[in-house]
């Protein structure tokens, strides 16, 4: 798109109000709004795509405790996106024309800083989709977190959300002998087992997850990917064979709620006598362990080793229903939409 063809509005969507509970339509707002005009050292870009992932609930609190700002009521909401330049500083290194990524979703029209974005390369990762995923932090889960060995025994929670089906994958190419997931329904623990490879799934209210995971898992995990805590951590714990890893890379189980904090009673001692590792992981603090990650990651999807799960609705009044069905557990994989 040439700067000629900019359109004089763009819509976007907006927080109504800081919800109390469940969201519904009326957290949000669509509104039809003049494109936005870049200033020095700004890009101009037109979204094509965005993706939505739970943790955009806890920031619509106005106190997180999170290193991202909470949304402004009356302002657009944020999340990752890809795009096209549309016009960017003379003199810089982007290009009308070039493909981005940036943090600037849920509008059609972003203006970005021109060092907030980072040129999308579909020769090292061959799926758009794949550069809105949640893989760098599965990837760190699985590397770093759970340091996945040879012959291991995972545990992935939450394994049908965005992050748990890339982990799962990566767990069984890391080496993994053993790939147990956790999941809301029979129909994604279905799509876990024949299509992703999971071993076995355990199902959240199909009775005590410790129950079901012991029978998954009869002589103990070895490493545990967490992205839910609660019940299903108290479990994986329970279960952690003497020196396992656990990577906290979540907290699905107060997120989808809007809650920062998610209180987990465990025996400290026990895990002391066993050399169990408890690690929280996040990808500020682990950049390190993301150098191999594109190159490896767009090789496997290139080989068909992995796929990039994902759900896809169209048009940008569709991206608080995304956001509502994802909290709500009806969707598979990284949640995108069209814009």
């Amino acid at each position: 798109m040439s700067a000629s063809n900019i359109p004089a509005t763009h819509r976007e969507v907006r927080l109504a109000s800081r919800p109390e509970g469940a969201l519904d339509s009326g957290h949000f707002t669509v509104v039809e709004v003049p494109v936005p005009r870049p200033g020095p050292g700004q890009v101009l870009v037109r979204n094509s795509l965005m993706s939505v992932a739970a943790s955009l609930r806890t920031l619509m609190k106005e106190d997180v405790g999170m290193p991202l700002p909470s949304f402004e009521v009356g302002r657009p909401l944020s999340a990752p996106a890809v795009g096209e330049v549309v016009t960017a500083p003379e003199g810089g290194t982007l290009r009308p024309g070039d493909p981005v990524t940036h943090r600037a979703g849920f509008r059609e029209y972003a203006v970005v800083e021109a060092d907030a974005v980072r040129l999308v390369d579909l020769t090292v990762l061959p799926d758009p989709v794949a550069y809105l995923s949640q893989g760098s932090a599965a990837w760190i889960g699985v590397v770093r977190g759970a340091e996945v060995r040879e012959g291991d025994t995972v545990f992935v929670s939450g394994a049908a959300g965005g992050l748990g089906t890339l982990a799962g994958q990566f767990a069984r190419l890391r080496g993994a002998g053993r790939v147990i997931g956790s999941t809301s329904s029979q129909r994604k623990a279905d799509y876990l087992v024949g299509t992703l490879g999971y071993d076995a799934v355990v199902l959240r209210g199909a009775g005590p997850i410790e129950d079901q995971l012991r029978k998954a898992a009869p002589e103990g995990i070895d490493a545990v990917v967490d992205t839910v805590g609660g019940e299903q951590l108290r479990a994986a714990l329970a279960l952690a064979r003497p020196g396992a890893r656990v990577g906290l890379v979540g907290a699905l189980s107060a997120q989808v709620a809007g809650e920062s904090t998610a209180p987990v009673e465990i025996d400290t001692y026990s895990l002391i006598v066993r050399g169990i590792q408890l690690r929280g992981i996040s990808g500020a603090r682990h950049r390190d362990a993301l150098a191999e990650y594109p190159e490896t990651f767009g090789r496997w999807i290139r080989e068909g080793s992995v796929t990039v799960p994902h759900t896809r609705l169209s048009g940008i009044d569709q991206a608080p229903r995304a956001l509502m069905e994802l909290l709500e557990g009806h969707h598979i994989g990284t949640v995108v939409v069209e814009l």
